[in-house]
């Protein structure tokens, strides 16, 4: 069976909220976080709005020069890490640090960083590129400044799966202890993909909701009206633990990771199998490595995009792995309050799951205004609804066919 993996910290930085608990309080409110782009100037573009994280600053952690020095998206993964490693109550001077390891994706990485130093380059040339672009914007270096910081030497590297990627990675961090490699991991996603470049090749293959005119209610997963997903940004960070380990310093256990399904749809670059096969066999085999039955889930916290693709072939998934039981579940799409946060998506949404099983509470999906015939199945509309929450699924489908899902409960 392998050893038993809790979570026992948790960061986020989302459109809705900077920590995981103003995160949490604020899905709870049903709060929006889409508006018009304030970065930069959104006007030429065919979408110009996006969930944006806003107030952050994370010059209380990371001083000025070392920002200057480092992606946007590696600003929220250190500052929700710092957030989960408080949160978790480690010790570091006391833990063997061989033995703690970081595995952080992004799925887009330093877009900021290269479309800030390209200017340069074609302004004044390939001299003015700075000395620390490299480093600024690979995929990987998330993973590595969390490393560094804390003086973690066990298991360092990243994945990168498009949207599936935090739950790739936290996946993978959960076998790293399973099978006796760490006792501990930081794990998840960052993204911070609202720049330019990052919008204009959304909008040019037309993925994004064009609801300019009414940016809060266009992220509608679900929803007859549903017109395309919205950009978001942000990170989420957990902190797991093997069992043992966990009880003999005596920490706080959210909840268990007890399994993890990943598959491939071997069909397209971009679109999911229609009915949502490699979806169907990634949350079978994410309840196998469980050992629980369909009936056994009470929640899934969906991919959930606002596609009209991905909601419908989402929808047909789950119908045919739960068959009858998929009209007992509660599912909700929590990208409806924060947009899609890409490679982060799946971190900020396990955080999401566990604190539904916690709590017993299933934040909604909000913007669920007209039903759809395809999607027919209780997405815990605009309001969020008590109920006994043993165990949730959170699904994560990305580009390319990537499908990862990590199956969490109440720890016993």
């Amino acid at each position: 069976m392998g050893r038993r993996v809790v979570i026992t910290g948790m960061g986020a930085i989302t459109a809705i909220g900077n920590t995981a608990k103003d995160f949490w309080t604020a899905l709870l409110e049903g709060k929006n976080g889409v508006n018009t782009i304030t970065r930069f100037d959104p006007s030429p573009f065919s979408t110009r709005f996006a969930a944006e994280v806003k107030n952050f600053d994370p010059s209380n952690l990371i001083d000025v020069r070392e920002q200057n020095r480092m992606d946007r998206y590696t600003q929220f993964a250190i500052v929700a890490a710092n957030e989960a490693l408080t949160d978790s109550g480690l010790d570091l001077e006391k833990e063997d640090l061989d033995r703690i390891g970081v595995l952080v994706g992004s799925g887009i990485g330093g877009i900021e960083s290269f479309e800030t130093e390209h200017q340069k380059f074609l302004e004044r040339g390939p001299r003015r590129i700075s000395p620390y672009f490299v480093p600024q914007m690979i995929s990987d270096i998330a993973a590595g400044h969390i490393s560094i910081r804390w003086g973690l030497k066990g298991p360092n590297y990243s994945v990168v799966s498009a949207c599936a990627t935090a739950n790739h990675a936290i996946g993978d961090a959960m076998r790293l202890i399973k099978y006796g490699d760490a006792d501990v991991m930081i794990t998840g996603g960052s993204e911070a993909a609202i720049t330019p470049m990052g919008l204009g090749g959304f909008c040019s293959m037309k993925a994004l909701s064009t609801r300019n005119d009414d940016p809060t209610h266009a992220s509608r997963p679900f929803d007859k009206e549903r017109d395309g997903f919205v950009m978001g940004e942000g990170a989420g960070i957990v902190v797991l633990e093997e069992l043992e380990h966990a009880k003999k310093r005596g920490a706080k256990i959210y909840g268990e990771i007890r399994g993890i399904g990943f598959t491939a749809d071997a069909y397209h670059i971009t679109a999911p199998v229609p009915g949502g096969e490699g979806a169907v066999r990634a949350m079978r085999l994410c309840l196998k490595d469980s050992g629980l039955n369909p009936e056994d889930v009470d929640y899934i916290n969906a991919h959930g995009t606002s596609t009209p693709y991905n909601d419908a072939s989402e929808t047909a998934a789950i119908k045919t792995l739960f068959g009858d039981h998929a009209y007992r579940l509660n599912v909700s799409s929590t990208k409806s309050m924060v947009g899609h946060l890409l490679g982060a998506a799946g971190a900020v949404e396990l955080i999401a799951s566990v604190l539904a099983v916690k709590n017993n509470i299933v934040p909604p999906t909000i913007n669920y205004e007209v039903p759809d015939p395809e999607c027919d199945l209780n997405y815990t509309p605009n309001k969020p609804q008590e109920r006994t929450v043993n165990a949730a699924i959170s699904n994560t489908f990305g580009f390319g066919g990537h499908n990862a899902c990590i199956l969490v409960s109440k720890f016993e």
